[in-house]
């Protein structure tokens, strides 16, 4: 196979799974395996957007590798559900201001009386457990994942003038004495997640402890935002708790509302409609939650903006229905968007180390550090449908644009999905592809010095027997940024010549990637970081 980090070798691993992993499990033992630590720690707080509920239905296939700490329903500037008093709430520039729509102040916005799209999807993976844990026991007891549920600050959007169950639990993780970092998703807006941080404040602010939690949160808090969608982030976490650390991603695929409008050649199969009812839409219960175009379905029902489930009209004539018709009809059955997972896919225990740094980068892209907003903002009085087209597809380009550079991890990461879908619809093992092991012989971040030659050898196994294709490329993240010579890329074992004008404290990241033959194809990696002696 050829790439641009060069050729492949193919390495046949054709044993039987209990010898194989036997066989494996000394190297385990003997070298660093990004699977064997503590998984991270992490909050979602999202609301009722369909994208939501499909950057959901995914990161639950991933709550084996993660430590899933709160599942927290919050409002936005884009829903909330209103106190149930009848108070009118108006935020000048929402959604509601545009596309010719005048209905706010209003009571409640894009948001159903009886909202459970949380309980939803746990209850479907309640359903596939029995499934899900023949391909990994670690993943979580249903119970347990319920228990993580709460409500919090969803009446109006940017109000954190309450406590709320939502704003408590991660009141209470902040401040518990758990190790390692917390890192708290914001899908939706960051009203909960202020209320949490304003309760703290409130209570110690004026006390002897106060900068000890101070500092205590900055080294334990980060947030991973889907944007300021609605105005906390800039008017209170950021002023009173600037040093949180705050990351948002470029760089990385695009998993957004118009995703396949400007998608790369390699990328397009992933958004078809034949590909996602193979791989998605047909695959149990949680591929019955997943949103497609044209699946007949609302997250509210009468929701103008939620138009995706209506097939068989052209633009004009959901335009002439009352619909707001902001991006290209698609095919029916074609992907819609997950535009929250870019918050958690750096998370999973894929090899790659992204949760470690923001600037290491992976699945979810790199750090974005001018903190700049990620949704779409247009002027208040602006009534044209086409303007957020155009926004959408100008946005999309620009991230084709940035991520010339950055290597394309969205066919491995679709095809990850897609192994995990079919675990949730699988009772048996043999009958489903899982990812090759890789590990490292010796430690993963390396001294060394300039005009050093470092050696690196690694070990592949695959649990199902199958072929293993193996590369070493530069992951251009490091801090020295010329390109280095990888001896021998396509090998187990390969040398590394540091370059002699390589400066004291820069950085390479070397990546180690490993491919299977499997149906979907796999892929793990393992990053070296090599830093140049002071």
């Amino acid at each position: 196979m050829n790439s641009k980090h060069g050729k492949s070798r193919l390495i046949n691993r054709n044993l039987a799974f209990p010898l194989l992993i036997f066989a494996f499990l000394p190297l385990v033992g003997s070298a660093q395996s990004i699977a064997k630590e503590a998984k991270p720690r992490i909050v979602i707080t999202c609301d009722p957007e369909l994208d939501d509920n499909n950057s959901l239905i995914r990161f639950l296939l991933f709550s084996n590798e993660l430590d899933v700490q709160g599942l927290i329903y919050a409002s936005s500037g884009y829903h909330w559900k209103g106190d149930g008093k009848g108070t009118k709430w108006y935020v000048p520039g929402r959604e509601y201001t545009r596309f010719g729509l005048d209905t706010c102040p209003c009571a409640s916005w894009r948001w159903d009386k009886d909202e459970r799209f949380i309980d939803n999807a746990v209850e479907a993976y309640a359903k596939v457990y029995p499934n899900l844990r023949v391909h990994d026991p670690e993943y979580p007891l249903p119970e347990v994942l319920k228990s993580k549920i709460r409500f919090g600050n969803i009446e109006f959007d940017g109000d954190f003038s309450k406590n709320t169950a939502g704003s408590d639990l991660i009141k209470s993780l902040i401040l518990d004495d758990q190790p390692g970092k917390l890192y708290i998703t914001a899908w939706g807006g960051q009203s909960t997640i202020a209320r949490a941080l304003k309760s703290i404040q409130e209570q110690y602010e004026f006390t002897t402890q106060w900068e000890a939690i101070k500092n205590k949160i900055a080294r334990k808090v980060v947030l991973l935002p889907s944007g300021d969608q609605d105005d906390t982030y800039a008017k209170y976490i950021k002023p009173n708790w600037p040093d949180i650390e705050y990351r948002e991603f470029k760089n990385g695929s695009n998993y957004g509302f118009g995703a396949q409008l400007h998608a790369k050649p390699a990328d397009s199969l992933y958004f078809t409609a034949t590909w996602m009812k193979a791989n998605v839409s047909s695959r149990g219960p949680l591929g019955a939650l997943y949103r497609v175009w044209g699946d007949g379905k609302q997250m509210v029902k009468g929701d103008k903006l939620d138009f995706f489930g209506l097939s068989g009209y052209t633009m004009k004539q959901l335009k002439s229905m009352g619909y707001v018709v902001w991006m290209p009809l698609q095919e029916k059955g074609s992907w819609i968007g997950e535009g929250d997972d870019f918050t958690y896919m750096n998370m999973p225990a894929n090899g790659l180390r992204a949760y470690e740094d923001g600037t290491y980068g992976g699945w979810g892209g790199c750090v974005v550090n001018d903190h700049s907003t990620s949704v779409f903002a247009l002027p208040a009085g602006d009534t044209s449908q086409q303007v957020l087209a155009a926004a959408i597809s100008s946005a999309n380009a620009q991230r084709i644009k940035e991520a010339n550079s950055y290597p394309d991890f969205f066919p491995a990461a679709q095809q990850d999905f897609a192994a995990r879908m079919k675990w949730s619809v699988s009772p048996n093992y043999a009958d489903a592809n899982h990812p090759p092991l890789v590990v490292i012989e010796g430690p993963l971040n390396v001294l060394a010095s300039p005009g050093e030659t470092i050696k690196l050898t690694a070990k592949v196994a695959d649990p199902d027997g199958n072929t293993v294709s193996v590369k070493w490329w530069q992951f251009q993240v490091g801090t020295y940024t010329k390109t280095i010579a990888i001896s021998d890329p396509a090998a187990l074992q390969t040398k590394i010549i540091i370059p002699k004008d390589a400066l004291p404290g820069q950085t390479i990241h070397i990546i180690f990637e490993a491919t299977d033959n499997g149906v979907p194809a796999l892929t793990r990696y393992q990053r070296v970081i090599i830093k140049i002696r002071d």
